[in-house]
């Protein structure tokens, strides 16, 4: 004992005092007799190396492990990385209407049969120029769009002096392309502003498929060969920023939008155009919540936006998406937003399906804003610019 303390003394004195003197002591009281090594062993009276009370006995090193090494510790499997969405290539923009013409022809179909029947007759009297005006409004041309083109083509018919079916086929023909009026600029304004891009602002009621449209327009832009972000500032409903997302991942472009439901559409949009400019893209286009053309509450907010992102610079287009099948109804909704948000051009959905196209004429008549762009389909590339020529050759048929 009296040499026990003598070494405890002096391990004290040149360990640095107390802290030396505890290890050695446990080392010696746990060291079997004749081992003076101090090692990894067994921890007697369930003591761990803290010299609190343990679990009891720790477990040689495997061999070939290195001396103090801790225990292997299963990890869990690795879980594989999230597969990266395949960017996709749209085809450009041109020559889309053309492709897509058997589709927009489907629903005219009845309307140019009833005109071309009327006309292959030959014979033109009061009652075939009545029942063509009816077969006209029936197509939501409007009861004054439809009196003036028959009157026009009574007068040419005159003139001309036949009654030649084809002839008269092609008056008409002429006629309706001059009444949805190939002089209206039908281009979408998407040059750069210097460091900064364009804005395309995407409104219209609930249901006519403005989150699709957002979509499948920035599909029409990749393919043309721009850079696009969009801004998902319809903040009401979660699905439709997830939906945005979606086909942001399919063309590869950047969406911006808020991890809070219900959070401020304007601020929403505003940070979309900010994302833009700093990352140099040609074109911003900002998916806006639909809303009622007869709630003021929501259509305040609609000009809020509009105004929001005015402070980054203009907005390029506002576009004005409308559900082709809605006859009438939809040129109501059209005079709201045009006298809220200054609407520039109008996007047709759903064409392909049983809308009547005189709406085209209608809307353009009252408003002054042309139709830029239709819906012809529910695939990702059925989205098409309006070609007057086009559009009416497929009413009429071949």
């Amino acid at each position: 004992m009296v040499e026990d303390l003598i070494i405890a003394v002096v391990v004290v004195v040149a360990g640095g005092g107390v802290a030396g003197l505890v290890p050695y002591l446990r080392r010696r009281r746990s060291s079997p007799p004749g081992d003076q090594s101090g090692g990894i062993g067994s921890l007697e009276r369930g003591e761990d190396e803290s010299g609190r009370g343990g679990t009891g006995t720790l477990a040689p090193p495997e061999p070939g492990a290195a001396p103090g090494a801790p225990p292997e510790i299963a990890l869990p499997p690795e879980v594989p990385p999230r597969p990266r969405a395949v960017i996709e290539k749209p085809p450009p923009s041109a020559g889309r209407l053309t492709r897509l013409r058997s589709r927009l022809a489907r629903s005219h179909t009845a309307i140019g049969s009833v005109l071309l029947n009327l006309i292959s007759s030959g014979k033109l009297d009061e009652q075939a120029w009545e029942q063509m005006e009816d077969t006209l409004i029936a197509s939501d041309m409007g009861v004054g769009p439809a009196r003036e083109l028959v009157e026009q083509l009574q007068t040419e018919v005159k003139v001309v002096g036949t009654n030649d079916p084809a002839a008269v086929r092609e008056l008409l023909r002429n006629d309706l392309i001059a009444m949805v009026n190939p002089e209206l600029d039908r281009t979408l304004h998407l040059a750069r502003h210097g460091d900064r891009p364009s804005v395309v602002l995407i409104v219209g009621v609930n249901g006519t498929g403005k989150t699709t449209t957002c979509g499948k327009l920035a599909r029409v832009l990749v393919g043309d060969g721009k850079t696009v972000v969009l801004g998902a500032a319809d903040t009401f409903r979660a699905a439709a920023a997830d939906q945005l997302q979606t086909w942001g991942d399919r063309v590869g472009a950047r969406v911006v939008r808020s991890d809070r439901e219900g959070a401020d559409p304007a601020s929403v949009a505003f940070e979309a155009v900010n994302v833009g400019i700093q990352e140099g893209v040609d074109c911003v286009i900002v998916d806006t919540a639909g809303r009622l053309h007869t709630k003021t509450g929501l259509m305040d907010e609609l000009g809020k936006i509009k105004r929001v992102i005015e402070r980054h610079g203009t907005v390029d287009e506002v576009l004005l998406v409308l559900d082709a099948t809605t006859g009438q109804n939809g040129l109501r909704q059209a005079r709201v937003f045009a006298e809220v948000v200054d609407v520039t051009g109008i996007i047709l959905t759903k064409l392909d399906g049983t809308a009547k196209g005189g709406i085209v004429i209608q809307v353009q008549r009252e408003l002054g804003v042309p139709v830029k762009l239709v819906g012809l389909g529910e695939g990702p590339d059925d989205l098409a610019f309006f070609d007057p020529a086009v559009f009416v050759d497929a009413i009429l048929g071949e």
